[in-house]
């Protein structure tokens, strides 16, 4: 800082002495007035140094250079304090620096003093472990050596009986323990199982309308029925060609009695009686007329409900046949319970199922509503045959026509949402007022079902099952060999479908028991 200082003002003296030199001789050339002085014999330095102090440039040259030194000392002060400042920011860094490094070092002493402890219990327990075992193997060989004189076996003779004995008795124990499972599981999964089905038959339950094989028609007098029969009977007997159906009129004053098995017809014929007897003009001509015309009404009706029954399950882009088809439902009746009706309950229930115990529901849902598709259909074979023919035409997803397959066990169940469909249907069909049936004509039809099974020798118990799907034989297994069971079921189903009248198909099940009984003492 003073060299700087020094320097400044000697550079200050020489141009203030520059100027000062310079004025004095150009007084001394062009200014008269200075030779009197001269010649008075003033010295010149004198004059100089008398005028110089009172020049204007000398004061402005003196006022720069102390703006210069003011300057110089301001700069010198921001270095020095800039130059402090990070001489303090190093010394901050290298305090914390040394803070971290002195408790890095504290961990690291503190932690090998750990390990080192660690190392000395490890290997005192070695040590230990070691002298154990050492008196483990002299205490073995001590009680092999005596066990081979005791019971004179050598080592390897001791070891197998050992082993043997060992897992005789982890076989005990482990079948105990899988009974124990077992149980448990049993009665978890029944639990679980009543809770679902409880919780599905209750959100899919629906009400029915039971209805029979039989229509009336209500007449305003009885002069009508002469109309009806016609000359020579030929308007009943158009009547009665043309819709497949017979008419009783005989039956019950005021009414026709119309009856056939197929309600599709029943309901032409219904509908058509009664706008015969609003028009009044009975003739075959008319007839045939209103016949074509109430079957025609009746196609689209029968399209409307399939289309309305897809749209209450969720279920669209069905081909028009397949809807259709399932329109039919509203006019079929199985032991009084209405297809529709019963669809509706065996989908929803299903699609509860499902969800519960994670199947497809979508599988599922269209496996319900197909289940009895085969009911409404023409041709030769069962239900369940017909309709996975139908489906299988129409280009249904297989998982859905296996549901249909398998929904009366004609074959084994080949997935998870096969046999919810399956318990979806016979929730609905077995549950109490779902179905009407002669009490005792259904009674005697399982009695009938099972003296047939008691027929052949060698049976024991019999068991008619699920309102007589079913047939459920139990043998004597020291008079029916394995071989011999399955000729005995194929048997009972021929004796059963020759001799009985059934709905659907009955599964005969026999059953060959062995049983091996032991007590603890």
């Amino acid at each position: 800082m003073s060299d700087i200082i020094s320097t400044l003002l000697i550079a200050l003296v020489a141009s203030v002495g520059s100027f000062g030199a310079f004025y004095f001789v150009s007084k001394r050339k062009g200014s008269p007035e200075t030779a009197p002085q001269a010649d008075r014999g003033l010295e010149p330095t004198a004059v100089v140094n008398a005028d110089i102090s009172r020049e204007a440039v000398v004061v402005e040259a003196k006022a720069k250079a102390n703006e210069i030194i003011l300057e110089a000392k301001n700069e010198a002060l921001k270095a020095k304090q800039e130059a402090q400042k990070e001489v303090d920011e190093i010394k901050r860094e290298a305090l914390e620096t040394e803070k971290t490094f002195s408790s890095k070092k504290a961990e690291l002493e503190v932690k090998e003093k750990q390990v080192n402890a660690e190392q000395s219990s490890l290997a005192l327990g070695k040590e230990q472990l070691e002298k154990r075992k050492s008196e483990l193997d002299t205490l073995i060989s001590e009680q092999q050596s005596k066990l081979e004189k005791i019971a004179g076996l050598s080592k390897q003779d001791a070891r197998n009986q050992l082993l043997e004995s060992f897992e005789r008795e982890l076989q005990q124990e482990k079948g105990k323990k899988i009974r124990e499972m077992e149980e448990e599981v049993k009665k978890d999964v029944d639990e679980k199982a009543k809770e679902i089905i409880v919780t599905a038959m209750r959100q899919g339950a629906t009400d029915y309308v039971v209805e029979h094989s039989s229509s009336k028609v209500k007449l305003a007098d009885d002069d009508m029925k002469g109309r009806i029969i016609g000359k020579e009977g030929r308007n009943i007997r158009k009547f009665e060609e043309l819709t497949g159906v017979e008419l009783e009129l005989d039956a019950t004053p005021g009414e026709i009695l119309i009856s056939s098995f197929d309600p599709i017809r029943r309901e032409i014929a219904k509908i058509s009686m009664e706008r015969l007897i609003a028009d009044g003009r009975i003739q075959p001509a008319k007839i045939e007329e209103i016949i074509a015309k109430t079957q025609s009404e009746v196609d689209k009706i029968i399209y409307k409900e399939g289309d309305n029954l897809c749209h209450r399950l969720g279920v669209y882009n069905l081909p028009e046949d397949v809807v259709k088809t399932l329109g039919k439902f509203k006019y079929r009746f199985s032991y009084g319970q209405n297809m529709i009706e019963h669809t509706l309950e065996v989908t929803k229930i299903g699609m509860s199922i499902a969800s519960e115990i994670g199947a497809d529901v979508e599988i599922v849902k269209l496996g319900c509503l197909f289940h009895d598709i085969g009911k409404v259909l023409e041709g030769e074979g069962t239900h369940v045959a017909l309709g996975v023919d139908f489906l299988t035409k129409h280009k249904i997803r297989k998982e859905v026509i296996d549901c249909v397959a398998e929904h009366h066990e004609d074959k084994p169940f080949s997935s998870i949402e096969s046999g919810v469909v399956h318990i979806a249907d016979h929730i609905s069909g077995a549950r109490p007022s779902a179905r009407s049936e002669d009490y005792e004509a259904y009674v005697k039809r399982l009695k009938d079902l099972e003296e047939a099974a008691y027929s052949f020798d060698g049976v024991e118990k019999v068991y008619a099952l699920e309102a007589g799907r079913e047939v459920r034989v139990f043998v004597k297994p020291e008079r029916v060999d394995d071989a011999s069971t399955a000729l005995l079921a194929r048997e009972i189903a021929r004796k059963i479908e020759l001799e009985q009248n059934y709905p659907g198909i009955v599964k005969v099940t026999v059953i060959r028991e062995t049983r091996v009984t032991e007590t603890a003492k």
